[in-house]
């Protein structure tokens, strides 16, 4: 397997960490629009960076990304920048002929009328449009494989197949407790990314109704989360589990909720009134005169870097899936959950928990992939695969999950 890594920021970096460990695959080639970038996260490796080559490319340009594969003779792309860039990236492994993975799915945009009551178009129709094509030519796109979606989808999987025989409800919560040192706001993953799925409007799924959207932060409820790190209020958030599961897995609800906490909602809320979570370019006066940007970019280029916080932080974060139905006749309800210590993460590769644990999953199912363990055609989410082989390679990764009945 050759594989070309599109982003070497914080989660790009840690796939390669995590995958210069691993000997499944016979070369990576980390790319990136800055090559200095690139160049750093292979330079960090050392000696076990002997597989791994620094290119410099725009996500946005598909004809030099598929130039790139094909120069390189890559079988695989894995695309670890942003959603504003899954089109392209997409596009351009399907002309080369390549497999896909993301750990994002194609942007969604609001219903024009009735943004809080139906769906316009929602995360991944752009691309599940595209599944005939994709089946049709024998090759394989696999959306949504990062933690939350990804690992998240594996565990309501498992539940449907392992520890259930009827499934009322499928939820994914998410919450922390972690803080960052000398920050009063610092938030711990893409603040682009976060700002998109926070503030447009979530959807839930109903088997009876089908998708359907809601207020942002709506439908709060306080969730108790493992290892310590305990009750944080849940809101629900637009998140691509929503949209997979039901595809694949038989629920008669499924819902996406995320622990924000109150500040950060008002932080997020402010932002949406003066108009800073836009992704238009606005004109602002310069020293070289007039200058067209986008106020999401101004705002994500006020704060830190992410993946720059990890000496900062402390505490644990949380990704996992909570079910609830019948099994053997009698009610049943499990949290399947999955917990990265920041001072674990920091010591044993040197990333922060929260990309770390986003990292560690695609490179999980390239190494399915590479094996045979997992096999598919057309345009799929992480649970039309099986889960078992996955969850067992996560913990020979080091990572293990857990199983709360609650």
């Amino acid at each position: 397997m050759r594989v070309l890594l599109v982003g070497a920021g914080g989660v790009g970096t840690a796939i390669t960490r995590i995958a210069a460990r691993r000997s499944f695959f016979d070369a990576m080639v980390v790319a990136d629009y800055h090559l200095a970038r690139a160049e750093a996260a292979v330079a960090a490796l050392g000696g076990e960076g002997t597989r791994f080559l620094a290119e410099r490319v725009d996500a946005s340009d598909e004809a030099a990304v598929t130039e790139l594969l094909r120069r390189h003779s890559c079988d695989v792309l894995l695309n670890a920048t942003d959603p504003r860039f899954v089109m392209p990236l997409f596009r351009a492994a399907r002309t080369a002929g390549a497999t896909y993975l993301d750990m994002a799915m194609s942007l969604s945009r609001p219903h024009a009328e009735r943004p809080y009551q139906e769906c316009g178009v929602k995360l991944g129709d752009e691309q599940f449009a595209q599944a005939q094509d994709w089946a049709k030519a024998g090759a394989l796109a696999l959306v949504g494989m990062g933690v939350e979606p990804g690992l998240s989808d594996v565990f309501a999987r498992y539940a449907a197949d392992e520890l259930f025989d009827e499934i009322e409800e499928i939820g994914v919560r998410d919450g922390a407790n972690l803080t960052v040192d000398g920050y009063d706001f610092a938030p711990s993953f893409s603040i682009w990314t976060t700002i998109e799925e926070c503030l447009n409007p979530p959807i839930v799924y109903e088997a009876d109704r089908g998708w359907f959207t809601t207020e942002p932060f709506s439908e709060p409820e306080v969730f108790d989360f493992p290892e310590g790190i305990g009750p944080v209020e849940c809101v629900n958030v637009e998140h691509e589990e929503v949209l997979l599961v039901p595809r694949w897995v038989d629920a008669r609800r499924v819902t996406f909720k995320y622990g924000l906490g109150r500040e950060f909602i008002e932080t997020l809320k402010t932002l949406h009134l003066l108009g800073l979570d836009r992704t238009g370019p606005v004109t602002v006066p310069s020293s070289a005169g007039p200058v067209a940007v986008s106020p999401r970019d101004v705002v994500a280029a006020c704060l830190p870097d992410p993946a720059t916080l990890g000496d900062r932080m402390h505490g644990k974060t949380c990704a996992g899936t909570w079910v609830r139905g019948v099994k053997d006749g009698a009610p049943r309800e499990v949290y399947l959950y999955h917990v990265v210590d920041n001072q674990w993460s920091m010591a044993e590769y040197g990333c922060q928990a929260v990309v770390w644990q986003t990292a560690v999953n695609p490179v999980v199912a390239l190494e399915l992939l590479a094996t045979g363990a997992w096999t598919g055609t057309g345009v799929l989410g992480p649970e039309a695969f099986p889960a078992r082989p996955f969850l067992d390679l996560l913990i020979a990764y080091g990572s293990p999950w857990g199983m709360r009945e609650q």
